[in-house]
C-alpha cells in the first residue's frame, strides 16, 4: 500500500511494518497542528557542512532546535530532540564541537553514522541538512560548491537500506545544478518523505503583515533586495516564489530565465515598464527617487522570470529596501506590497530564522510539508539558470542569454495560509554559552 507523502505514511513500509509501528505513528495529526503532550518527541539527526561562528547557519538553526526559538511574540520551546550530528568540516568547526559536547550530542564520522546512531539501520525521526557556509571553492560562473547533493544522497542511501524514510529539511537551495536538484526532489517523492527548506526570508516579519489570497490575479511581480551573489539571490528568488505561487490558477512552472547585469539592467527596465513601474513604487515606499534607487547598487542586476502561464517576474539587486515584494494585481490601481526588514541582531540569541525552526518542528511532528516542495525545486532552478545565463562557451556577457526551461513544468496549487512570523520582535539577548568565538 502506498500513500501520498503528505499524509505521513511512508511508502517504503509494508503493511506488517506499519501495524508494528502503530504505537508511534504520527499520521493522525492534522496538518500544522502541534503534537499532543504524551507524544514521543521526534529525534533529529543534523548533517552540516560547517559550524563555526555564531553567524553560521548551522548555529542559527540547530541551536534553536535545541534551546527553543521566538515565535509569534514569545519564546517557544522546541518540540524535537537533537540526538546526533555529522560535521563535514569538523576541524574548522570548533563551535559546533563545543555545542554538541555541552548538549551531550555525539558527532559521528559519517552521515550514515549520524542517521543510524552508529547502528545498521535508520534510528532517527527526522534529518536537518544545513549545507551552508564553510571552506568550499566557487566555480567560474559564481556558484559555491556546497556539497548538499553529496550529503543528501548519503541520507537517501540510509533510507533505501532501512526500507523507511523520515522528513528532511534542507537549508537554502537544493544544489547548484538542475539535474541534481531534480534528482533530490524526485527521491523525496519516490521514497515518500516530506521535504522542506529554502530561504528563511519568506517566513520573516513583514511590513505590512499581509499575505496574498490564494487565486489572486497576479499579472507581474518584482522583488527588490541585495542579490549580488548566488546565496543572496536565492533568498530573493524564494521570496518571489512564495508570492507568485498564490496567483490565480496556481503555479504553472517556469518557461525561461535570463540574467542582465550592470548598466544594461536599466536599459532593459526602460523597455519593460511593467517592471520599472513596480520598482519605482518600491522606491517611493522608502522615500527614494527612481534615480536614487538605481544608484544604490554598484553592481545592479535583474533576473527575469517568464512563467508558463504568461505571468512575469523580475528580481532587482538594489540597496536600502530590505527584501520587498510588489505585485501588479488585476483590478487594483496600486501594487500589492510588503517588505521583510531588519534583523534583531547583530548575532543575538534570537537572530534570524526563528520561523524556520517552528516549521521544522511542525514537519517533524506531523510528517507533512509546510509548503509544497515543488516551490523549493523551482526556486533552485531559477537560481541555477540565472547563474548560467551570463555565460556561454566560457564567455561572459552582461546581457545574458534567455535560458528556456521546458522541464521546469512543476504545476501545483498551494493551500497554505500565512506562515510568516508576527507579533513583537524578539529581544536582543546575547549568546550566553560562553564559547562563541
Amino acid at each position: 500500500m502506498t500513500d501520498n507523502h503528505r499524509t505521513g505514511t511512508p511508502s517504503l513500509f509494508s503493511r506488517r511494518d506499519m501495524l508494528g509501528m502503530a504505537g508511534t505513528a504520527l499520521a493522525g495529526l492534522a496538518s500544522g497542528a502541534a503534537a499532543p503532550a504524551q507524544q514521543k518527541r521526534p529525534r533529529i539527526a543534523c548533517v552540516v557542512t560547517y559550524w563555526a561562528a555564531p553567524g553560521s547557519h548551522a548555529d542559527w538553526i540547530i541551536c534553536k532546535l535545541m534551546d527553543g526559538y521566538w515565535w509569534k511574540g514569545a519564546a517557544t520551546d522546541s518540540r524535537v530532540d537533537v540526538v546526533s550530528a555529522y560535521i563535514h568540516q569538523l576541524d574548522e568547526s570548533p563551535l559546533g564541537r563545543k555545542v554538541c559536547e555541552s548538549k551531550g550530542v555525539p558527532i559521528y564520522d559519517s552521515v550514515a553514522g549520524a542517521l543510524t546512531l552508529g547502528g545498521d539501520e535508520l534510528a532517527v525521526d527526522g534529518v536537518v541538512l544545513v549545507g551552508e557556509h564553510g571552506i568550499y571553492h566557487t566555480n567560474l560562473i559564481g556558484q559555491k560548491y556546497y556539497p548538499r547533493w553529496w550529503l543528501y544522497q548519503q541520507i537517501v542511501r540510509v533510507f533505501e537500506k532501512s526500507k523507511r524514510s523520515v522528513p528532511v529539511f534542507n537549508d537554502k537551495h537544493l544544489s547548484t545544478r538542475w539535474d541534481e536538484a531534480k534528482w533530490m526532489y524526485d527521491k523525496s517523492r519516490e521514497l515518500d518523505f516530506p521535504l522542506f527548506g529554502g530561504s528563511s526570508i519568506p517566513f520573516y516579519y513583514r511590513k505590512p503583515e499581509i499575505e496574498l489570497d490564494i487565486d489572486t490575479p497576479v499579472k507581474a511581480s518584482v522583488v527588490a533586495s541585495g542579490a549580488g551573489d548566488e546565496g543572496s539571490l536565492f533568498h530573493c528568488v524564494d521570496v518571489l516564489q512564495c508570492f507568485v505561487e498564490r496567483r490565480k490558477g496556481g503555479e504553472s512552472g517556469v518557461a525561461s530565465v535570463q540574467s542582465i547585469r550592470g548598466p544594461e539592467t536599466w536599459k532593459w527596465t526602460e523597455r519593460n515598464p511593467w517592471a520599472g513601474n513596480l520598482l519605482d513604487a518600491i522606491g517611493k515606499n522608502f522615500d527614494m527617487t527612481p534615480a536614487a534607487l538605481r544608484e544604490s547598487s554598484r553592481q545592479p542586476s535583474v533576473t527575469i522570470v517568464e512563467y508558463r502561464d504568461g505571468t512575469k517576474g523580475a528580481i532587482y539587486s538594489v540597496r536600502g529596501v530590505g527584501w520587498t515584494y510588489a505585485g501588479d494585481i488585476q483590478g487594483r490601481d496600486k501594487p500589492a506590497m510588503t517588505s521583510m526588514l531588519g534583523w534583531p541582531g547583530p548575532y543575538s540569541q534570537y537572530h534570524a530564522a526563528n520561523a524556520f525552526e517552528h516549521w521544522i518542528n511542525e514537519m517533524m511532528l506531523t510528517r507533512k510539508e509546510p509548503y509544497n516542495a515543488e516551490r523549493l525545486l523551482l526556486s533552485t532552478g531559477i537560481t541555477a539558470f540565472n547563474m548560467e545565463s551570463n555565460w556561454e562557451n566560457a564567455r561572459y556577457s552582461d546581457v545574458g542569454r534567455v535560458v528556456e526551461t521546458p522541464y521546469m513544468d512543476m504545476a501545483y496549487r498551494t493551500t497554505r495560509g500565512p506562515m510568516f512570523n508576527t507579533g513583537p520582535r524578539p529581544p536582543v539577548i546575547p549568546y550566553v554559552r560562553g564559547f562563541e568565538k
